[in-house]
């Protein structure tokens, strides 16, 4: 089947591109409502990201089987530090992502590689996408490795859980980051749950020019591992299913 970009037809200029790939296996833009119900039912975190504006389904013979969330980094402004020159209409993160089970192997980094197509026809002022792997969903970031992310290292975050939910250690220490998170972490103090795990940074360059600009040091991607990491909060729903 041929792949190549889905548009939405117009009676005059030129064709809405609206997604990318093939009649078997493709991603197209899909409502915010049905984005965020999706998201907040399967992803691990239960919860979306209110800084993203780009919400993208993954279709498998037509029937929804995943989404694609990007927006705008937790910091929007600090693009600046990572790439030079960076304004904040010229890069974008990938917030949250999620495929059911059913997808074939390799369903992944394929949604993610399709939507960076998509991305590149469509937002042509997009210099690099940026995505952190969580060190709970194993395999260091296998599914950028294999979309031909660079790799940029990796820290140290902190998350808690509450009643299934995760929130990140920001909304712990300041109501700034988001006042029903700040709330309702401090009014049940005594019932969340913390954990520290690291998240490895890739960055894919759609202007591969940029990359000279990047402020930090490319390194070699990490080995994956198979063993069962010790997450007291929860895996992430999304298995990493690329092959070794």
């Amino acid at each position: 089947m041929v792949k190549g970009y889905i548009t939405n037809p117009v009676l005059f200029g030129k064709p809405e591109i609206i997604g990318f790939g093939s009649d078997d296996f493709c991603i197209k833009e899909i409502g915010k409502k049905i984005s965020k119900e999706t998201i907040i039912k399967n992803h691990y975190s239960k919860k979306v990201y209110n800084a993203t504006y780009i919400h993208l389904g993954v279709f498998q013979n037509k029937e929804l089987v995943g989404v694609l969330q990007y927006g705008y980094a937790m910091n929007p402004a600090s693009c600046g530090s990572v790439v030079k020159d960076t304004e904040m209409n010229q890069y974008l993160e990938l917030n949250r992502m999620w495929l059911n089970d059913k997808a074939p192997r390799n369903s992944e980094s394929k949604a993610i590689s399709y939507s960076i197509k998509y991305i590149r026809g469509k937002f042509p002022l997009i210099k690099w996408i940026q995505s952190f792997a969580d060190e709970r969903c194993g395999g260091f970031g296998i599914v950028y490795q294999a979309a031909n992310f660079s790799y940029f290292g990796e820290h140290v975050s902190k998350f808690w859980e509450l009643d299934g939910e995760i929130f990140h250690n920001s909304l712990m220490t300041s109501r700034k980051a988001g006042k029903r998170g700040y709330d309702l972490l401090h009014r049940n103090i005594d019932r969340v749950k913390g954990g520290e795990f690291r998240q490895f940074r890739y960055i894919f360059f759609i202007d591969k020019r940029w990359k000279n600009k990047c402020t930090l040091k490319e390194m070699p991607y990490p080995k994956h591992y198979k063993e069962k990491h010790n997450d007291p909060i929860g895996h992430c729903a999304v298995e990493e299913k690329q092959k070794d």
